[in-house]
């Protein structure tokens, strides 16, 4: 699979995760399997502004190449701005558009997942993104749409083609649905027969390295955007290296490793928060999903959950039955899930697909990535 200039084998991206995707996991995933392994959604305006948070979360291992950073933003103009930054500065080696997130505090100001729904206003931030970006190849990743009633992927598809994306990627859900349900893979099929000029992705419900192989099949799409699945399970990417090179292989670490990679990643957060505490404290989210399936006393879990510096982490670790192997039954889903009662948007949003101003408080209060 080629993203503009960049060649990617196995045909596999790891999805950007708030708080999850930062260097310290991306190296752990990037060691077990090829791919793309995309940076955490970056705002737009703090990355104009050198906001000093952002500024950390784009900073990459010298191991890392391709570089990939997400941007998530609303107005032209500074998607631009931000573009023509990463590319002059050599920020990194390719930037991918946010069009999927649901999140309330960002499509409640238009952004993410509402943006599609305004077709023009689509357009112009990818023809300022893709005119800015030098070298560097564009491509977007979006949802179905806001709801069942206000689909827009295929809409969204033609218009990144049309200006110049080098690829896209649709997550198989709406807005609405959030995370719950279950992912519509015929839709990835219908976008596919819908572009034929770039690469187009599938994304939700991969759980395990068959799903990828069996969402290639069913839906013909180009590759695959790995999220949840990888979830405590860095793993996956070995797994779906060997899946796409017609391996049967797959791997099932004993707790021991599982422990041992839980001590890395942790470690690995030191650098990303420079400050140890909080790098503890950012781990404590993935120790559930690490230890998913294992048989471990709920006062170990509890201790290993609320542990408060590096020490007391590998104190916790070394209690793990380290023979314990890997447990059957555990390709299945992984983080959050439920569906949204509503999404929420700008007054008035729904009234006109083709408007393309930009809501006055579109890029407020979201500095600082």
């Amino acid at each position: 699979m080629k993203i503009g200039p960049i060649g990617v084998w196995p045909p596999v991206v790891l999805a950007p995760m708030a708080g999850i995707t930062n260097a310290s996991y991306r190296v752990l995933c990037r060691e077990q399997g090829a791919g793309l392994f995309v940076c955490e959604m970056i705002t737009t305006r703090a990355l104009v502004e050198r906001n000093p948070k952002t500024m950390r979360m784009i900073r990459f291992a010298e191991s890392e190449r391709p570089r990939s950073i997400q941007l998530y933003g609303v107005d032209p103009a500074t998607v631009g701005r931000a573009v023509r930054m990463i590319a002059e500065e050599d920020l990194a080696d390719h930037v991918d558009l946010n069009f999927g997130c649901p999140v309330p505090k960002v499509t409640r100001r238009g952004g993410g997942s509402a943006v599609p729904y305004k077709r023009n206003l689509l357009r112009r931030i990818l023809r300022e993104a893709v005119a800015n970006a030098g070298p560097l190849p564009v491509t977007i990743k979006m949802r179905k749409g806001i709801d069942d009633d206000h689909l827009t992927y295929l809409d969204a598809g033609r218009i990144a083609a049309e200006e110049g994306a080098a690829a896209v990627a649709l997550h198989a859900r709406t807005a609405k649905q959030h995370y719950g349900g279950v992912a519509d893979w015929s839709a990835i099929a219908r976008l596919k027969e819908a572009v034929t000029e770039i690469p187009v992705l599938g994304n939700g419900d991969i759980w395990c390295a068959d799903d990828a192989l069996r969402m290639v099949a069913e839906t013909g799409c180009d590759g695959v955007v790995v999220g949840r699945g990888c979830l405590g399970r860095p793993w996956l990417f070995r797994d779906l290296e060997n899946a796409f090179n017609g391996s049967p292989e797959r791997v099932r670490p004993g707790l021991g490793e599982v422990a041992a990679m839980m001590a890395r990643h942790a470690e690995g957060l030191t650098s990303c928060f420079d400050i140890e505490r909080y790098a503890i404290a950012d781990f404590r989210k993935h120790v559930g999903w690490y230890l998913k399936g294992f048989s471990v006393g709920g006062e170990l879990r509890r201790e290993l959950a609320t542990a408060d510096s590096l020490d007391g982490l590998r104190e916790s670790l070394a209690k793990l039955d380290a023979g314990q192997p890997w447990p059957p039954n555990t390709d299945t889903p992984r983080g959050k899930s439920g569906e949204r009662g509503k999404v929420q948007l700008p007054d008035g949003w729904l009234d006109d697909p083709w408007d393309c101003d930009v809501p006055a408080d579109a890029e407020s209060d979201i500095s600082g990535g």
